[in-house]
């Protein structure tokens, strides 16, 4: 190799890139399905491992090629070791992060980043106080559910695009990581056990609606009106609740999957009985003879509400509403509201007919909200103020997953 070509790679590669990539080597095109079966499926850090391909050939690659590889700077555990939150190092310094969520049912979901930061300015979240430093590569994607199978020998079940970043602001390569983690030649996952998560990109949410992809849809709603979601939701100033109730219900014709309306409820600010009655209004109104999949929305814990908020709302409903009491942010003012006015906010969409559930909560201990590890936990050395979680560093946190997984 020359010094003006380009290392490659691999990861991140179709089956068809990989094969026609094996082919320009000299190689038979099944070399490419070898390299993906050690990419994807046994979760190879090293050209060496790959014991089937011969000895030239992984030296050749070693030499020639390269693939992604996160490293863990910082691992924390609660929930009784069920919840695994990582910070995870990229190739160049840059860190993000990733939970990992053990349910009794026997779903095994990881929350992955799609973005350094994040550049939507929502003013509830920790992710966008630092703004937008860079999108991931689908390769960087993907490695995050990759390191979290290594670390925990855990198969993962399903996987949800709502850490941090703006999934659908890095569009080509969150489609590109959603294809290789639904391929058989991937890591398998069935299409209706991954979610993505917007903040409402209009133009972005109707290209994934023409895709028809069986995945679930979450929509980052977190108020009714446009006076208030634009001050919450700052991109709400480009595509208003209108235009984006339209696109959601475009979704959900295109592709016969309902769309979770996300809430996080914060107190005071968007969680009144009035509140609750405009969302159920113009949800029941938007939803209207449409009729979508009854599944709840795969990977996310919601149904998991509160022993006094059973389930409500009619099999096939287009739209469900997942409400998320605000989690603390250090250096943020909001308040989280308390369990009775998170009944009352239930009640009143339900009574409008809106199949509603509250989002269990995991990993509150750890930082576990989008962006709080990074911001507490930025450097090995640094610890989250007042946290109560185990922090592990180094670059290899398997005996701390092993430790606190029991």
């Amino acid at each position: 190799m020359t010094q003006s070509q380009q290392i490659m790679d691999l990861k991140g590669m179709t089956l068809d890139e990989l094969e026609a990539f094996a082919q320009r080597l000299g190689e038979p095109r099944y070399r490419g399905r070898q390299i993906a079966h050690w990419l994807y499926q046994r979760g190879a850090t090293s050209f060496a491992e790959m014991t089937d391909l011969p000895a030239a050939l992984r030296t050749r690659l070693a030499a020639d090629a390269a693939f992604t590889s996160l490293s863990t700077v910082t691992a924390l555990a609660a929930d009784g070791g069920d919840t695994m939150k990582y910070l995870l190092r990229l190739a160049d310094g840059a860190t993000i992060e990733t939970v990992f969520m053990r349910y009794q049912d026997g779903r095994r979901s990881v929350c992955i980043s799609t973005q350094v930061g994040c550049g939507m300015g929502c003013t509830f979240c920790a992710t966008g106080l630092a703004g937008l430093t860079r999108n991931l590569s689908a390769a960087e994607i993907i490695d995050q559910v990759l390191l979290v199978h290594r670390t925990t020998g855990e198969r993962v079940t399903n996987v949800v695009f709502m850490g941090m970043g703006e999934p659908l602001a890095n569009y080509e390569a969150t489609l590109r990581a959603i294809r290789l983690l639904s391929a058989p030649y991937g890591l398998g996952i069935g299409m209706r056990h991954l979610t993505v998560s917007t903040v409402g990109l209009v133009p972005q949410i109707r290209a994934l609606a023409s895709e028809r992809l069986q995945l679930t849809l979450a929509v980052s709603l977190h108020a009714p009106t446009d006076d208030l979601r634009s001050q919450l939701v700052p991109v709400n100033r480009k595509w208003p609740v209108a235009e984006l109730l339209d696109a959601s219900g475009e979704y959900v014709r295109q592709t016969g999957r309902r769309i979770s309306f996300e809430y996080v409820l914060m107190k005071g600010v968007n969680d009144t009985p009035e509140l609750a009655a405009i969302l159920g209004e113009l949800l029941r109104a938007r939803a209207g003879g449409m009729v979508a999949d009854d599944a709840p929305p795969a990977g996310i814990p919601v149904g998991e509400s509160h022993g006094e908020l059973p389930q409500g709302g009619g099999s096939g409903y287009a739209f469900h509403v997942n409400l998320i009491p605000w989690n603390p942010v250090y250096g943020l003012q909001y308040q989280r509201p308390d369990r009775e006015r998170v009944a009352a906010f239930v009640q009143g969409l339900r009574a409008r007919g809106i199949p509603t559930t509250v989002r269990l909560e995991r990993g509150v201990d750890i930082d576990a909200a989008c962006g709080q590890l990074q911001r507490t936990h930025g450097a090995p050395d640094l610890v989250a103020p007042g946290s109560k979680g185990t922090r592990e560093q180094g670059n290899d946190s398997r005996s701390a997953i092993a430790k606190h997984s029991g």
